[in-house]
């Protein structure tokens, strides 16, 4: 049987267009990254020139001339981020349990991956106007209108729990069936195997979706607008509005004076540096635990 020539026009012709189509993906790649380096040299400048001690020792000012800073706003962030993600990762890890291990393809898991789906891609302020409805609204007779600290934490804890969740599916799937064949082989019941040999061994993945959440939550502005509301002065007490990061970013923004719009990028250039660092972490305790 013999095989056809090649039609050297065809070839030819087939070898342009694939040269014309590497030029094209190198061009878009380079355009992004020419816009995303435009982006960041514009925050590091501009946030430099708003960086000072006063950001990180001083409070909120509604008015300029005060020697105002993020202070209690970065203090708010830490608090509402830290207790959305203590509330939102353990929702998330036993989601992802569940669908990796319990139900799998049934009918009911098949539900629940698909409402975390829409968890996973719906808008935050979604999110935010939820939880308002369910938290705010009922307590505003009763708690500075029912803005508080806590309906914040749990609008990101609703944020990072799919996430976490996809994560802990995925990363579970790819822990090797001998792992759990060998424990059940010893006798070890289900659960047990799942505590005791599978969740160690998907470790590294399940830390890294949880800090990945956490980068996500950390700059939301939308759910804590509706939730929290933010506060120009110090606030540890989850029951009353508190200040956060990305509600500071936008009022002061939003503003009119040239001493709030330098805090605004001060602010956001302390966020974008956060999440930079908390995908670096992420990235690196995940190397380190998949070498031990």
């Amino acid at each position: 049987m013999s095989i056809a020539a090649i039609n050297p026009a065809n070839y030819a012709r087939r070898r342009i267009f694939s040269a014309f189509m590497d030029m094209l993906c190198v061009l878009a790649a380079m355009v992004g990254l020419v816009l995303l380096a435009l982006i960041l040299l514009t925050l590091v400048q501009k946030g430099l020139e708003g960086m000072g001690l006063n950001v990180f020792t001083h409070a909120m000012r509604n008015t300029p001339g005060q020697g105002g800073g993020l202070a209690n706003a970065i203090v708010g962030s830490l608090i509402q981020t830290g207790i959305g993600a203590l509330i939102g990762a353990p929702l998330g890890i036993a989601v992802g349990v569940y669908l990796a291990e319990v139900g799998r393809t049934g009918r009911f898991a098949s539900v629940v991956r698909f409402v975390n789906d829409i968890l996973l891609s719906a808008p935050s302020i979604l999110i935010g106007l939820f939880v308002y409805e369910i938290l705010v609204v009922p307590h505003a007779p009763f708690l500075h209108g029912g803005f508080s600290g806590m309906a914040g934490a749990v609008a990101l804890a609703l944020l990072a729990m799919p996430v976490v969740a996809r994560t802990t599916e995925d990363i579970i799937k790819l822990v090797p069936d001998a792992f759990r064949e060998g424990s059940v082989a010893l006798g070890a019941r289900e659960s047990v195997t799942i505590i005791r040999v599978v969740i160690p061994a998907a470790f590294g993945g399940i830390l890294t979706g949880i800090l990945l959440a956490v980068a996500r939550i950390s700059g939301e502005t939308a759910p804590l607008i509706f939730t929290s509301f933010g506060s120009y002065g110090w606030s540890s007490d989850l029951w009353h509005p508190m200040a956060s990061l990305p509600i500071a970013i936008y009022r002061y923004a939003a503003g009119v004076y040239d001493e709030h719009h330098r805090l605004a990028w001060a602010g956001a250039l302390i966020i974008t540096v956060a999440v930079l660092m908390l995908n670096i972490v992420s990235r690196v305790s995940h190397y380190l635990i998949s070498k031990r």
